[in-house]
């Protein structure tokens, strides 16, 4: 059956789409739950099974498999309760007809269902339509998000456990042993051992049908990153059933940067390659099922290409769809001021509606050592501060799961965390640095924030939950585009924003999605040029030009997109146009730099 709507709520943070699906899955709504916190996902299952009467016991640390079986259990629960509601919207003896009429009111003007209620309604009493709405009304898919590469090493009783039991490993198991027919979005690049692991789960294999009960999306960021994890996959019998192309730097949360590849570009080559794609990995995927002595299905298997980041406008995602053929757009940081569909805290709402552009910057806060999406002011960075001023930098880190350096300890450690800090601070005091040097480098140490309770404490304020071990600092990371949504939103506004019924965008100047993403690519270089010290070496060198020429093509595929087009962007064009010429001219000047950097240090 086709999905309702053109549209999906990507993940966000760790609570914040944390029970998204029990919001909107009920509209035909996609969304989708982070995996890392399994202690935030048991306390939620406590409260939800006590809300609804349902019976709870408590899955305790001292279970064995407990992370996996914390997940699994509250994804059954959220199964549950979404198909509870979507039964209890069908029945319109129940509701009246208002769910159903709430349901088919957001979807697009287009939809064929919207068109098909219309016309029954007008023919006769919509409460004895049942099997018209058994058959056309779909829920919302319980969608999964796992960051590859946050892939703790676990112990018990001191003893280091198998590889199946680290944290990725069991959140995956967890999902793979839940009741969910739908997809697990992994993300944060490749990790070729949790791949492997797919392998030993039946549900990730298609019937004859080529029916997947599980299936498997990958986050990427380029085409030959897809093809490469598609065959990886495709050999070991395991199909991707949707590749999901996310914006480098115009996006919220951890931002990966490209060597200045630009969306556009890079959806246009998926778009021309798909065909490609499909046949090359399918190939594969046959020859190993049959090695595997598994059903190999009788055509090929469907495959969708979704993308996300950045988009805030009707325009822009109708765009996106009609350009590039795409099945879907995420929409990410605008939801966040959508309290019918995410979970915020009021003081950080209050924040978010107020951000600038200037409020809105990336940061080097995350202990992955990734540039973060942050918001200044938030409270977290305020609670980090006051730690910092009492002497006592760092973070107790109650949850561990960025636990990933070995720099000073035998097990792991986190490098927000207040252990990680001491010893770090300690070796600099004995290096006897200048005072400005020691200063830049103590600062880098401390900046460092426990992002993985920051992004889950949100949903403990707004739930009135416990924070004692937590403490009440929110860590929220949105996207550029926050800075142009300034007003709480019903989840019938965003949806109508979204379709081109409704604006909610600030009486502010946005600028084009690609035009954006543009300029934070030409800020990364401009920051990237000034990171260097005394001498380009050759590897700076090729990365520079590169990245040059990456973003020149992407400017010169811009022009003759926007020149092509007659209709589309039609109000902005000629102001398109000009700012992609000024972008030209400034990175034309970078380059500039880069060669006088080249040529009067050398190369080494």
């Amino acid at each position: 059956m086709k999905k309702a709507h053109s549209f999906h709520i990507p993940v966000m943070g760790i609570g914040f789409t944390i029970d998204s699906p029990l919001k909107v899955a009920q509209y035909g709504i996609d969304s989708v739950i982070s995996l890392v916190d399994d202690i935030l996902l048991e306390k939620l299952r406590k409260m939800y099974c006590e809300l609804h009467e349902m019976p709870y016991k408590e899955i305790t640390d001292k279970i064995e498999d407990f992370r996996a079986k914390r997940i699994t259990s509250y994804l059954n629960l959220m199964n549950t309760l979404t198909e509870r509601k979507f039964e209890e919207l069908k029945d319109t003896t129940i509701n009246k007809g208002h769910g159903l009429k709430q349901y088919v009111s957001m979807l697009p003007d287009g939809s064929a269902i919207k068109k098909e209620f219309k016309h029954l309604s007008e023919k006769f009493n919509i409460h004895e339509a049942g099997n018209w709405i058994k058959d056309h009304l779909t829920r919302g898919s319980i969608d999964v998000n796992i960051m590859t590469k946050v892939d703790k090493i676990n112990y018990r009783k001191g003893e280091k456990l198998p590889s199946e039991y680290n944290d990725a490993h069991a959140a995956l198991r967890g999902f793979a042993e839940s009741d969910l027919e739908s997809s697990v979005i992994l993300s944060a690049g490749m990790n070729p051992r949790l791949y492997g692991y797919i392998e030993n789960f039946e549900d990730f294999y298609p019937d004859e049908n080529g029916g997947l009960k599980k299936k498997i999306v990958l986050k990427v960021s380029d085409f030959r990153s897809a093809m490469i994890q598609g065959k990886f996959l495709a050999k070991k019998g395991l199909w991707v059933s949707e590749y999901r192309i996310e914006s480098g730097l115009n996006c919220g949360g951890h931002a990966f940067a490209t060597d200045g590849y630009l969306l556009g570009p890079v959806l246009q080559e998926f778009k021309e390659r798909r065909d490609e794609l499909i046949a090359s990995t399918h190939a594969v995927l046959v020859q190993s099922l049959q090695n595997k002595n598994k059903t190999v299905p009788q055509n090929e298997l469907s495959l969708k290409i979704t993308a996300q980041g950045g988009v805030g406008t009707a325009e822009e995602h109708q765009f996106l769809i009609d350009t590039y053929e795409l099945d879907s757009v995420g929409w990410g940081t605008p939801f966040l001021l959508v309290p019918e569909a995410t979970t915020v805290d009021t003081a950080t709402l209050e924040k978010l509606m107020g951000a600038k552009e200037e409020d809105l910057y990336l940061s080097n806060i995350s202990p992955l050592g990734v540039p973060f999406n942050s918001l200044r002011g938030n409270t977290k960075d305020v609670e980090k501060a006051a730690l910092i001023a009492k002497g006592r930098p760092g973070s107790s880190c109650p949850r561990k799961y960025v636990s990933l350096n070995h720099e000073f300890t035998e097990k792991d450690i986190c490098v927000a965390s207040r252990q990680y800090q001491h010893l770090k601070i300690k070796e600099l005091e004995g290096k006897d640095l200048p005072k400005e040097e020691y200063r830049n480098q103590y600062e880098k140490i401390v900046e460092k924030s426990c992002i993985c309770v920051g992004l889950g404490t949100s949903v403990l304020l707004e739930n009135n939950m416990d924070t004692r071990v937590e403490g009440k600092g929110v860590s929220v990371c949105p996207g550029p585009n926050m800075a142009y949504f300034s007003k709480l939103m019903s989840l019938k506004q965003i949806t109508d924003h979204i379709y081109g019924r409704d604006n909610v965008i600030s009486d502010v100047e946005r600028p084009n999605m690609f035009v954006k993403e543009l300029s934070l690519y030409i800020d990364h270089l401009k920051d990237k040029i000034g990171e260097i010290k005394e001498v380009v070496n050759k590897k700076q060198e090729n990365y520079f030009a590169t990245f040059v020429k990456n973003l020149n093509e992407g400017i010169t595929y811009y022009e003759s997109l926007f020149n092509a087009s007659t209709e589309v962007f039609k109000e902005t064009k000629g102001q398109v146009l000009e700012e992609l010429e000024n972008s030209r001219g400034k990175l034309q000047f970078l380059d500039f730099e880069i060669r006088k950097l080249v040529s009067l240090q050398g190369v080494v």
